[in-house]
């Protein structure tokens, strides 16, 4: 059929008075415009028709994966194939004695193709990263940088094709020879990569690092949850919402800390300490001791501790006139207790992890009472407001306990000595 129409259209062209080689060149100009045309036409087909009914089927399913396929645009590229598909089958048919024209035309052609299989390949490898990433593993094991490292490798078969398809038509093979030195380029060019893919390989293996755990890595600034793990970088989304950016093989050669064992622990750790006088610590009287057998946290405890310290005392025949002689409970160790009885009634603290309260060693600024309890909620806000309700309650209640606690004198404090003074002074 196209013989015959384009003998005809030669026939008329020569009648009309052109000659053989202009009516030649212009016939296969007027089938190169419509090849153009219908070339247009089939990607608009593709574009428009098929790619709607893709979409439609796609929304029909119950599976996951072709959406996402779709919303990578896997089938949107594709699409760009069918023009150049056409062109590269029929150009030969319209101008077979152009073999020059041919043979440029079809190597433009497939390196057009070759680009779009490289975006295709490019895009279902980000497809199988989508759908991974809807697992709870790939938090534990992300694939991303795997899956980088092969566009890469692709990237250079890419490459590798391009010289193939534009350089390559009379099997002459010798530029093999400098394969060498390009790969001692892309040595360099992808250091980088390599040792990030690397260094993920060993994240991975090791169980290292997880997308959600918070991780400090102050030599980068870095305070905040991991959102992304790459083959040459790792961000994380700090505190204050911005964003650090780490490479990758930075966190097998340096030291960070990483918080997920303290949520895997099922606590937070609580661990501050509050300075008491010194000067406010002494033997706790019979009047101390009844008031404080009344108090809800400690009740059993001042019970139970004045009966073994009254026969302690009693079989030893101590003299009780001098309190240093044998035992005596003190303010601060029924104070200790409380805190004991007070934080074990807590509801929202841990009572299978460690649990202390304890003193420290003494210092020019007092004596250190330190609570070192885990708290059952591991939210930021909500632990520290756990974290304040306790030592709220704690510094409101050291008073009942005959105890002070210990603050460097302010400006107020010398105001108050020199008044004082001042009226000492009139007085005499």
């Amino acid at each position: 059929m196209y013989e015959s129409a384009n003998g005809k259209l030669l026939e008329w062209l020569t009648a009309a008075g052109f000659s053989d080689n202009v009516a030649l060149i212009t016939t296969q100009l007027f089938w190169f415009i419509l090849l153009i045309i219908l070339a247009v036409i089939v990607f608009y087909i593709a574009r428009k028709v098929l790619i709607r009914a893709i979409k439609f089927l796609t929304l029909k399913s119950k599976t996951d994966w072709d959406d996402k396929l779709l919303e990578k645009k896997v089938f949107h590229r594709l699409a760009y194939l069918a023009p150049a598909l056409v062109i590269y089958y029929i150009v030969p048919l319209i101008i077979p004695e152009r073999e020059f024209l041919i043979s440029v035309i079809e190597t433009l052609t497939g390196v057009y193709m070759l680009t779009i299989f490289l975006l295709v390949i490019s895009a279902v490898l980000d497809t199988i990263n989508s759908i991974y990433m809807g697992y709870s593993i790939s938090k534990a094991r992300p694939i991303k940088s795997f899956l980088q490292v092969i566009k890469i490798f692709i990237v250079i078969v890419y490459i590798v094709l391009l010289i193939t398809i534009l350089f390559i038509h009379d099997g002459n093979f010798g530029w093999l020879a400098g394969l060498g030195a390009f790969s001692a380029v892309l040595l360099l060019v992808f250091k980088d990569p390599i040792m990030g893919f690397v260094g993920g390989l060993q994240l991975a293996a090791n169980d290292m690092l997880r997308i959600g755990d918070w991780i400090e890595m102050p030599r980068y600034g870095a305070d905040g949850t991991v959102i992304d793990i790459g083959i040459t970088t790792v961000k994380v989304q700090n505190w204050n919402k911005t964003i650090s950016t780490i490479p990758t093989y930075s966190l097998v050669g340096d030291s960070y800390k990483n918080w997920r064992g303290m949520e895997d622990s099922g606590g937070r750790r609580i661990k501050r300490s509050i300075e008491l006088d010194m000067n406010s610590i002494k033997f706790c009287t019979p009047e101390m001791l009844e008031r404080f057998e009344k108090v809800e946290h400690v009740s059993e405890y001042v019970k139970k501790t004045e009966s073994e310290v009254k026969a302690y005392n009693e079989q030893y025949h101590i003299d009780n006139s001098i309190l240093v002689n044998g035992r005596r409970q003190t303010n601060i160790g029924i104070f200790r207790a409380y805190l004991k009885g007070y934080l074990h009634h807590h509801p929202k603290i841990n009572q299978d992890m460690t649990f202390l309260i304890r003193q420290l060693q003494p210092s020019e600024k007092g004596l250190p009472i330190e609570i070192y309890v885990f708290s059952k909620v591991q939210a930021w806000a909500d632990y520290e407001d756990i974290q304040s309700d306790i030592f709220d309650h704690v510094l409101a209640v050291i008073p009942e306990f005959e105890l002070k606690v210990f603050q460097n004198p302010t400006g107020r404090d010398f105001n108050k000595l020199l008044f004082a003074g001042e009226e000492q002074a009139i007085k005499e």
